[in-house]
């Protein structure tokens, strides 16, 4: 039950035409909290090639985002590949702090020929790289160089020609096309300066409050200063969009520790399965991880720690003795003058033995059914398959499943208005959707009102088992009656 399902090895059924997001900007916005004005500055290139209306010869768009550290710079990157492809880790990412020394270029290009060992130097910037981070839904690349400002002076020489022409030759004379890509610069360039304007310690401070439009302005002059300090203009000249990340203000860090404890909460459920417990984090809980794992200096980038050291490791610890029983309510609060957390476990018990109800899975790629299907029986549920919308209706209308397994992408049917379809008029049956990435932001807000979890290929095999007996604890009680 552990094993992945790989695209590459079970071919999913894919659309070809490009992905049509009605509101890129907002549901960016929701995934990259409290920087809207990178958001504005990225979505219209997005759409710009989506249209066909990128200019061609050249990378589809060219970003340097700088700003203090932990402001959700890389963070955007990843959101905005989560988003077109269906996985924030669908991206070439190149951290410049590995290519500081000039000879370092040739990992990046390869070593050309006559170079001892030109032949065992696998360059990192290939054709093959930037379509294995593309997705059937999307055919952009996204490539991100952490940090530019580490990089070295031939580095820097060498991605002029790929900002100019989208072209790179590499040591085998090879050329690689970056016309199909959305190319991420990263830099803290100005971040300490910027740290001293926000909140100056030494010398006297104005008694009038500065605005926002006016604190914005001065990082924004900060930050391209440095830059011009730091690279040519050939280089700057080449930027379609330089935008500079504000310090995340106490709102959105609020919702960044929202998303970070809801996310800790879906892990437990799916990786625990019929182990799982509910998490109630009260307000002064809430507090110590917020006063522990933010700071001006780092912003939220030591809440995700926090959250592991102070939250994740503690919980595991008690799982692992077993002071934490299956289904229990488990309260987080502050303790001992809110310098620690206090974990307490009430309620839960054994796991009752019970018999699964039938699941019907649907998807027309046959060696991906048949693999599910064999899996799941071999944990002793009752399988139902079906490779069309005809098969599915069929099959859900002689007996209706306590689950419903379904594939967004189906050959003649919709497969989410087949999952409408069957929520309907099942009430009690529970309709899981897989996809390769293909939702729309309206198709992805319909799941969410319907309560229709997302599975994104590829998955393991034991997160559908998982899934289903977490979230779906009532097609087991219905079944049992």
């Amino acid at each position: 039950m552990g094993r992945l399902m790989e695209n590459s090895t079970l071919q999913t059924k894919t659309h070809l035409q490009p992905a049509q997001p009605v509101d890129l900007v907002s549901l960016l916005s929701q995934k990259v909290v409290g920087q809207s004005a990178a958001t504005k500055a990225i979505v219209p290139y997005v759409y710009m090639y989506q249209s066909g209306l990128a200019p061609a010869g050249r990378p589809a768009g060219i970003f340097l985002l700088l700003g203090p550290t932990g402001t959700g710079k890389t963070k955007t990157v990843e959101a905005i590949a989560e988003l077109l492809h269906g996985n924030e880790k669908k991206m070439l990412k190149i951290d410049c702090g590995e290519f500081q020394m000039e000879h370092e270029t040739a990992k990046l290009v390869g070593a050309p020929p006559g170079y001892l060992g030109h032949r065992e130097t696998t360059p990192l910037l290939t054709q093959e790289q930037l379509t294995g981070v593309t997705s059937p839904e999307c055919d952009l690349a996204l490539v991100l160089f952490d940090e530019i400002e580490k990089a070295a002076h031939s580095i820097i020489k060498l991605l002029l020609g790929i900002l100019d022409k989208g072209i790179l030759r590499l040591g085998d004379n090879t050329c690689v096309d970056f016309e199909k890509s959305l190319i991420f610069f990263t830099s803290n360039l100005g971040a300490r300066e910027m740290m001293k304007e926000i909140n100056p310690n030494i010398g006297f401070q104005s008694s009038t409050a500065k605005s926002a439009a006016s604190i914005t302005a001065r990082l924004e002059s900060i930050a391209l200063g440095s830059v011009r300090k730091r690279f040519s203009p050939e280089f700057v000249n080449r930027i379609d969009a330089v935008v500079t990340y504000n310090p995340l203000d106490a709102g959105a860090i609020e919702l960044i520790l929202d998303h970070d404890i809801r996310v800790l909460q879906e892990h437990v459920n799916l990786r625990l399965g019929d182990r799982y417990f509910s998490l109630d984090i009260t307000t002064d809980g809430r507090e110590f991880l917020l006063r522990k794992g933010v700071s001006a200096e780092y912003g939220a980038r030591e809440l995700k720690r926090t959250i592991h050291r102070q939250l994740t490791q503690p919980l595991a610890t008690m799982v692992a003795r077993g002071d934490i029983l299956p289904g229990a309510q488990v309260t987080v609060s502050a303790a001992n003058g809110a310098e620690n957390l206090s974990i307490t476990a009430s309620g839960g018990g054994a796991i009752r033995a019970r018999t699964p109800p039938a699941i019907l899975i649907v998807d027309d790629n046959h060696d991906l059914l048949f693999f599910l299907a064999a899996e799941l029986r071999e944990e002793g549920w009752e399988v139902l398959i079906a490779e069309n919308g005809p098969q599915a209706r069929l099959a859900f209308y002689q007996r209706p499943p306590g689950v419903v397994l379904l594939d967004y992408m189906l050959d003649d049917d919709d497969g989410l208005k087949m999952a409408i379809e069957f929520q309907e008029q099942a009430p009690l049956t529970q309709i899981i959707m897989m996809t390769g990435g293909g939702f729309s932001d309206e198709e992805q807000l319909i799941c969410v009102q319907r309560n229709f979890p997302i599975l994104y290929k590829p998955f393991l095999a034991q997160d559908v088992l998982n899934l289903v007996k977490v979230r779906y604890r009532s097609a087991y009680t219905a079944a049992a009656v």
